[in-house]
């Protein structure tokens, strides 16, 4: 009995821990091609449907299940630094973007993690993308526009890259255009919008091409409209805005990149690989002359022991050879506080002595003349032979 009792609880403790682990999607094969847009979308319904079937047991809400993604190059705690990830609430899809380069070829393995909030319950895939240089070689002409009336996530579906892509070419008028690369404002320094309707982001898109720009484009760089870009004011395209009204072009902030005038010799660093040659050896200088350090640490120990012995000197002057006179002083104030205070003492006293001496008659201004009960009428000059002003007022007024 206690042998069935251990593996029956043996086996509903594998079948909880299964519970736990993760379920795992086929590995894809992704590719990559430098100097391009690399996009993949994390498709909602293929993480939903590998969810385990214990969630299936209850009845299905009425809106899709919140999914969030975590991306991450295997074995690192983040994406590589070509990729990026964007999703923005649970509700909608997330999306793998980036533009890889030449450093980058290779292959590259990141792993997604989906969460299911309302169950906890979670789903791994692998993605293994292979980096490949472009057969085309790099673009020479690359053209960077900001849009302003679109967010990242929305013009990273196929659909709107076509539509970006043909408004381009109406004005590049070349064949052959690429999309290099798409980024979110906010990574160039964008600030957030404000939460008002119709407010995005902003997103900056690349593109590419082996024909040089035409004059529509550079006439938007020309210096009278550098210079109505310095004060605020939209420059004068040339030739017909294509982009209008689905695309707002920010061209103040339009970039052009030649790449054919860019000297790379120059620039170009040619990294070893820190092991020295066989053969070779460090050899340090011979000539070299001694150096002293006597006058190092004469300023380094004793001129701090000098001032410190200074200051106790000093401190040692002011509380002992100074105590004296200070002690007198103060002795010399509290005697003068107490006569002070004794002659007011005195002074109070001698006026008390007076007043209860006094023996002369009181103005004629405080006398009463009138008693308000008898109605009795009192000369003011009759004289008495005490001083009324040491009678109390009711029996002065009976």
């Amino acid at each position: 009995m206690a042998g069935q009792y251990l593996i029956g609880s043996s086996f509903l403790a594998v079948l909880l821990f299964s519970g736990f682990l993760d379920a795992i999607l086929p590995v894809l094969q992704l590719r990559a091609v430098v100097g391009e847009i690399f996009l993949h979308e994390l498709e909602r319904e293929g993480f939903e449907d590998a969810f385990s079937s214990s969630t299936k047991n209850y009845e299905p809400p009425p809106i899709p299940p919140p999914i969030t993604f975590h991306a991450k190059l295997l074995d690192h705690p983040d994406l590589p630094r070509w990729l990026r990830y964007i999703q923005r609430t649970p509700f909608q899809t997330g999306y793998l973007y980036g533009s890889a380069t030449s450093k980058d070829i290779g292959k590259q393995t990141v792993e997604v993690t989906a969460y299911e909030r309302y169950s906890y319950e979670t789903v791994r895939q692998t993605m293994i993308i292979s980096i490949v240089p472009s057969p085309d070689g790099e673009m020479p002409y690359q053209a960077d526009f900001l849009v302003k009336n679109w967010n990242v996530e929305e013009v990273l579906p196929t659909d709107i890259q076509d539509l970006f892509r043909q408004a381009v070419d109406s004005m590049w008028e070349q064949e052959g255009l690429t999309v290099v690369n798409i980024t979110s404002a906010l990574d160039r320094g964008g600030r957030v919008p404000l939460p008002i309707e119709n407010r995005k982001e902003g997103v900056y898109i690349k593109m590419g091409s082996k024909d040089p720009f035409t004059d529509c484009l550079t006439a938007a760089k020309s210096p009278d409209n550098l210079y109505r870009c310095k004060l605020e004011q939209q420059p004068v395209i040339t030739c017909y805005d294509s982009f209008s009204p689905q695309f707002t072009i920010d061209w103040c902030n339009l970039t052009l990149i030649d790449l054919t005038k860019i000297n790379t010799t120059e620039t170009m660093l040619v990294y070893g690989d820190g092991v020295l040659e066989d053969g070779s050896e460090f050899n340090p200088p011979e000539d070299a002359s001694d150096r002293s350090f006597f006058d190092d640490f004469l300023l380094t120990l004793l001129l701090p022991f000098l001032l410190g012995l200074l200051l106790c000197l000093l401190l040692a002057y002011i509380m002992c050879c100074r105590w004296e006179g200070v002690h007198k002083r103060d002795m010399k104030t509290s005697d003068i506080q107490m006569v002070h205070h004794h002659t007011i003492h005195d002074n109070t006293e001698e006026l008390r002595e007076m007043a209860e001496t006094r023996d002369v008659p009181r103005p004629l201004s405080t006398l009463p003349m009138f008693n308000v009960r008898t109605g009795e009428m009192i000369n003011p000059l009759q004289g008495s032979r005490y001083d009324s002003a040491q009678v109390p007022l009711i029996l002065a007024q009976q």
